[in-house]
C-alpha cells in the first residue's frame, strides 16, 4: 500500500484536488494525516475509481448574464435556477455579469476564465449561447479546449429578445463613437501644441 499526496490521489482519480478535499472532508474516501499533509491510501484510490466508473468529475462554472446594469434580477435567477437543475455534475461557482454581450472585459467573464485556467471548471454551462457572448463564442470554445474545458448550452441558437438586441446595437455605437471622439480629441491635441511651438518660436 502506498500513501499518495493529495495531488497525486487527484490525478489518478482524474478530478480536481479541491474535490478530493471535499470529498475527504465528508467521509467520502479515507485520509490520513501525516503532520499537517493529507494522504490517501492507494488502495481507497483504487476502490474509489472503481465506485465511480473511472469517470472524470464534472466541474460546473455556471454562468449567467443580463444586458442591464440594474433591474433583470429575476432573470439572472430564472437562467441560475434553469442550470442547477439540469446539473449532473459539481458546481463549483455562478458567475454574474451585468453587461452587454458585446463586451470583452466583462469581470464574471473574466472570473470564470481564471477558474477554467487554473483547473478548477471543467464545464462551463449556460442557459443560451448569447449570454456568454454575441460573437466570438467559437474564439471562447477553443480558449476552454486548451484548457481541457467544455462549453454546454442547454438551448442551443436561440438569442435575446429586440430590447437586448437594441441594447447591444446601442453599445456598438457608443463604443465606436468614443473611440471616433477620443482620435479627434488627439488630433486636436497635437494640432494645438504644434501651434503653441510655433507661435512661441514667433514670440522670440
Amino acid at each position: 500500500m502506498e500513501l499518495l499526496r493529495l495531488a497525486k490521489a487527484a490525478k489518478r482519480l482524474g478530478v480536481h484536488p479541491v474535490t478530493l478535499r471535499l470529498w475527504a472532508d465528508s467521509g467520502k474516501i479515507p485520509v490520513t494525516w501525516v503532520g499537517r499533509e493529507r494522504r490517501f491510501s492507494s488502495i481507497d484510490v483504487e476502490a474509489m475509481k472503481v465506485s465511480t466508473g473511472g469517470e472524470r468529475v464534472r466541474l460546473e462554472g455556471l454562468y449567467v448574464r443580463v444586458s442591464g446594469s440594474s433591474g433583470q434580477e429575476s432573470s439572472l435567477e430564472a437562467q441560475e435556477r434553469e442550470l442547477r437543475a439540469t446539473s449532473t455534475g459539481e458546481i463549483v461557482k455562478v458567475f454574474r455579469d451585468r453587461s452587454s454581450g458585446l463586451r470583452e472585459d466583462r469581470p464574471g467573464l473574466n472570473a470564470l476564465l481564471r477558474a477554467v485556467g487554473d483547473g478548477d471548471v471543467t464545464v462551463v454551462r449556460v442557459t443560451h449561447e448569447d449570454r456568454l457572448a454575441r460573437f466570438g463564442v467559437g474564439w471562447l470554445k477553443h480558449l476552454l479546449a486548451i484548457h481541457g474545458a467544455t462549453l454546454e448550452v442547454l438551448h442551443p441558437k436561440q438569442f435575446g429578445g429586440r430590447e437586448e438586441l437594441l441594447e447591444d446595437f446601442v453599445s456598438v455605437v457608443t463604443t465606436f463613437a468614443g473611440r471616433l471622439y477620443g482620435m479627434r480629441s488627439a488630433e486636436n491635441r497635437r494640432r494645438l501644441l504644434a501651434e503653441s511651438g510655433q507661435c512661441q518660436v514667433r514670440g522670440r
